[in-house]
């Protein structure tokens, strides 16, 4: 108990200091970083409630350190948290970019009580004078908190059950550019999945109430399946666009041939905008729609169409339904409050009105109006430029309040 109490005084200390580059090492720093690297250590409180995990408590150090331009070039944030149903939590999240163009993601996280979560993301569009971007996502992780509540639109809250989804893989896609804003895109990607008990004792058993007939992967699955796909993409940013369109179609095929246990297609579509108001993108209009339709009476549960969660309908949890196929609308409307510079690092606040609608189907166009969920609500970010984004979403629905926090903008 008194450690706690020392690390939250730790944390609640902030400061700047200029630190040598020669005592440091990439991809903490690169050759162009200053020979006094600007580091800036911010305080921030940790607190989240969403329907799935229930809610958190804690605290985070977040460490940044500027490049040249005065622009914050690495995170580093470890956290301790606290949640009934998980116990204490411990994690170590880095995100490096020394390049513009090439970026590091690493999250290491382990709980008291059955989570854990071991990934790294790696982005690299410099190969080729700029023409082929390879991204590869290699993972481990156990959520505690994963419900189901059967397939369909009209599965019921009654019907909530619990599991622990234990998961390692890898997803890894290589983009080419063949003209202008047009790129092709192929990857490869491996799951395997297994359903354990969950954390949530006071919630049935995701085997208690379905079986591989109702909730085809309950016993769990290993899918390996080949990517092909074009899109567009004239964003002006990877992590914070403030103008610009993006637009994708991609086939998946999972083959017994190439590993995969089951034989079944994933299509998807999605089309984004991001529409600035004014000269000074003080006001600027985010909007998304997309599509995506699994084909094969074999398809694990966790390979159908999902809705549910911080990127989808923010006014439920993670997956809250489940179908074959699944359409998603998305608008936003983000706005600039003010500029304000806290620790040495300047932030832009903005204030985030949004509306999602989706609904899933058992078929490829059998969405019916009744069958659609909305979910308004708003979201508040703290935008450190070029790359990094704090946001927390709060959002409304016929089953409750949401409220989600994490990195990065939803879309």
């Amino acid at each position: 108990m008194k450690r706690c109490l020392l690390l939250l005084l730790l944390l609640f200390t902030g400061c700047t200091s200029m630190v040598p580059r020669e005592n440091l090492f990439y991809p903490l720093v690169t050759s162009e970083s200053p020979l006094q690297v600007k580091t800036v250590v911010v305080p921030l409180p940790v607190i989240a409630a969403s329907p799935n995990e229930g809610v958190t408590g804690g605290a985070l150090a977040a460490f940044l350190l500027h490049n040249s331009n005065d622009e914050v070039a690495t995170l580093i944030a470890p956290q301790v948290n606290y949640n009934p149903n998980f116990d204490t939590t411990y994690t170590i999240y880095g995100a490096f970019y020394p390049h513009k163009d090439r970026s590091i993601e690493v999250n290491l996280s382990r709980s008291g009580k059955v989570n854990d979560d071991y990934e790294v993301k790696l982005r690299d569009a410099t190969l080729l004078a700029g023409k082929l971007e390879l991204n590869l996502f290699p993972y481990h992780f156990t959520d505690g908190s994963s419900r189901f509540y059967g397939l369909g639109p009209g599965s019921v809250q009654g019907a909530e059950t619990n599991f622990a989804s234990r998961e390692s893989g890898f997803t890894m896609t290589a983009s080419y550019r063949l003209f202008g804003d047009i790129f092709l895109l192929a990857g490869d990607r491996l799951r395997d999945v297994t359903i354990a008990a969950g954390a949530f004792d006071a919630l049935p058993s995701i085997t208690a109430g379905f079986n591989e007939q109702t909730a085809p992967g309950i016993n769990g699955a290993t899918v390996h399946g080949q990517k092909f796909g074009l899109f567009y993409n004239s964003l002006d940013s990877q992590t914070m666009p403030t103008v610009g369109a993006f637009a994708r179609s991609t086939a998946e095929f999972f083959t017994s041939a190439l590993g995969s246990d089951r034989e079944f297609q994933r299509y998807e579509a999605e089309v984004k905008g991001i529409i600035p108001a004014d000269r000074q993108k003080r006001f600027i209009t985010a909007a998304r729609a997309s599509y995506s339709h699994t084909a094969g009476s074999r398809a694990p549960f966790f390979e159908q169409g999902t809705l549910g969660g911080e990127t989808t309908l923010r006014g439920y949890g993670r997956n809250r339904f489940i179908d074959s196929s699944a359409l998603l609308f998305n608008l936003e409307e983000r706005i600039r409050l003010f500029r304000w510079q806290v620790f040495d690092v300047t932030a832009d606040w903005e204030l985030a009105p949004f509306l999602d609608a989706g609904a899933v189907s058992g078929t490829r166009s059998g969405f019916r109006g009744g069958d659609f969920r909305f979910t308004p609500g708003f979201g508040l970010r703290a935008v450190v430029r070029p790359n990094i984004v704090g946001r927390m979403d709060i959002g409304w629905s016929g089953e409750g309040v949401a409220v989600f926090v994490g990195l990065g903008y939803p879309f």
